[in-house]
């Protein structure tokens, strides 16, 4: 068997009923659910009704699940011929779960998977479309790791029991493991919801409500700088910067659609009487973007409107889906939305791509493109979804970018263009999207008089570089560990004295000549140690620099430099230290 990406998927699938075996054999009255592959690993869902799964548990199933492999077990493909009889065997044995699937599987040629072993007796079966690995010897017990419990609801219903879930993961052999866990050790230590406490950079308080966040002073200023770049960038490229509500009638959503494909997403504000018009929080900011378009007549010579906008959002998540910043209620978007000609569209994707590709840099990510394609629940006409979707990968095909196709994983509204950005430990995140709309330019009738004098339909680009500022800036905390570079970092230099009494005065020189050249600055003048205050500052608080002053450097108007994560890299003169970091902010160097 090839060993590639997609028949690992298969390795963990059948890691999974080995999986499953052992804990049947070691829990004999656990009720099996579902155990699919993931892109990561695999996870088992199991019902104790007596028992709940600890650390210990998952130490014994490791070890038998070893057991079993050595036993050479073959996986064996069988269809299920009398559904019936095999759903009335499933009662019997108590397997409520796989029951309820095999009824609800009942016409889709339902099959199980059997591990066998080498007398052909049967050890285990479970419900199943495969497809798996001939034998266990395929998988083997240094490169299997069970990682951890968690709970999850039958059929992901929130009124169904809760089951509990083992996630696991599996490779081919044991040094891609070792690498993974060590990806997941570091991924421990950068996890931004700790260092957002660590760093005080941000909070979320249930006196305010899941998935809203407050900015702590720290992280306002690494957002201030992003902003400043995001704005500067946008007029460079020849957008416009708007402004628009946080509510609107319901009227307006309406007509955008959104009420009926977008409806339990969204957050209505409760009317007093009847009488009141119903009122929508902003789930989107595009609809508003047209209600500006509409506001002026446009020729083809004023296309394409490249209109952006810092627009905070709402959309209702359930509680257990969110998590820190990367998961929220209320987000600001870095929004964007051109209106261009059907001959402009190309040369605009490609503008946005570059864009991407220009910011993206900066932060020293890399990243993976995927096309998604229309899905079944679709609005507007077909036509329209096929240029637009030939719209996207022209624009791709024309400067040879490599892209995945997502098949039916489009918006309602339109295909799109996904940037998936890889991080310092090589993990990929969501964050910019182009997304081709054809269909809420029509709903609004919105129009342009083109060179023949005719009124037509302009192409609409939805687009985001960020994706949201609060999902980017967690993920920013995770790829720069909490270590932001200078230019963003919420304090660049600390100013230490060696001795409050003697060096104070040259301290306090050094520290406003920082800020007054708009160096943020701190002056840390604590009564503890130099050396605890040194270490506080580059160690734990994540400050880039640390400059040290004492007897020589007030006499010859210098200062000791300490870099983070470098150490001592000498003496320079105030004014030359002062022209390194603001070069270092002016090239934004990571």
């Amino acid at each position: 068997m090839e060993k590639n990406n997609e028949t690992l998927h298969v390795l963990r699938h059948s890691a999974s009923h080995i999986m499953a075996q052992a804990v049947q054999s070691l829990f004999p009255h656990a009720k099996l659910a579902i155990g699919p592959a993931t892109d990561s690993g695999f996870y088992y869902d199991f019902d104790l009704d007596e028992h709940t799964f600890t650390q210990e548990d998952l130490v014994k199933i490791e070890e038998k699940m070893k057991e079993i492999l050595k036993q050479n077990l073959s996986f064996e493909k069988v269809s299920v011929e009398d559904v019936d009889a095999q759903i009335n065997e499933f009662k019997s044995q108590g397997e409520i779960y796989k029951a309820e699937l095999l009824e609800e599987h009942r016409n889709d040629a339902p099959t199980l998977y059997l591990t066998k072993d080498k007398d052909g007796n049967v050890l285990f079966n479970d419900l199943c479309a495969g497809p798996h690995v001939p034998n266990t010897s395929y998988i083997k017990g240094n490169a299997i790791k069970l990682l951890k419990i968690a709970g999850a609801y039958w059929r992901g219903n929130e009124k169904n029991k809760m089951l509990q879930r083992i996630y696991a993961t599996a490779f081919w052999n044991k040094e891609d493991l070792e690498n993974y866990l060590h990806v997941l050790e570091e991924a421990e230590k950068r996890d931004h919801r700790k260092l957002g406490t660590q760093l005080d950079l941000f909070s979320v308080r249930e006196e305010i409500g899941g998935g809203l966040v407050l900015w702590h002073p720290n992280l306002a200023t690494v957002r201030e700088e992003i902003e400043n770049y995001w704005r500067a960038e946008h007029r460079k490229r020849g957008y416009v910067i708007v402004n628009t509500p946080q509510i609107a009638k319901s009227k307006l959503w309406e007509l955008s659609g959104h009420i009926d494909h977008y409806r339990e997403n969204m957050f209505f504000i409760q009317k007093e009487n009847e009488d009141d018009e119903q009122y929508i929080v902003k789930p989107m900011n595009c609809p508003f973007h047209i209600l500006i378009y509409q506001a002026n007549r446009h020729s083809y010579r004023s296309l394409p409107l490249r209109m952006a906008e810092l627009g905070t959002v709402y959309r209702k998540e359930k509680s257990g889906a969110l998590s820190g910043l990367t998961r929220v209620q209320g987000f600001t978007q870095d929004d964007a939305h051109i209106f261009c000609t059907p001959e402009q569209l190309v040369d605009e994707i490609n503008g946005i791509i570059d864009f991407v590709a220009d910011t993206m840099d900066i932060f020293k990510m890399s990243f993976e493109v995927e096309l998604s394609t229309r899905p079944e629940s679709y609005v507007g006409k077909l036509e329209n979804w096929e240029l637009a979707e030939a719209g996207l990968k022209e624009a791709m095909d024309r400067r040879g970018m490599k892209y995945d196709i997502n098949e039916g994983d489009g918006a309602f509204y339109g295909p799109k263009i996904d940037f998936k950005v890889k991080d310092a430990i090589g993990r990929t995140w969501q964050c910019a999207t182009i997304q081709l709309d054809f269909n809420l330019p029509e709903r609004f009738d919105i129009k342009y008089q083109d060179k023949d004098g005719q009124l037509k339909t302009p192409v609409m680009l939805h687009r985001v570089i960020f994706g949201s500022m609060e999902r980017f800036h967690g993920i920013l905390i995770e790829h720069f560990a909490g270590a932001f570079p200078t230019w963003l970092a919420p304090t660049q230099v600390s100013v230490v004295p060696i001795s409050n009494e003697k060096h104070a005065d040259f301290a306090e020189k050094v520290y406003k000549k920082l800020r007054d050249n708009g160096i943020r600055a701190l002056l840390d003048d604590r009564s503890e140690s130099m050396n605890y205050r040194i270490r506080e500052n580059l160690q734990d608080k994540k400050v880039p620099y640390v400059v040290v002053v004492g007897d020589k450097e007030q006499e010859s108007n210098s200062v000791a430099v300490r870099q983070r994560g470098v150490g001592q890299i000498g003496t320079k003169s105030v004014d030359e230290f002062v022209e390194m970091i603001l070069d270092e902010i002016k090239t934004r160097k990571c």
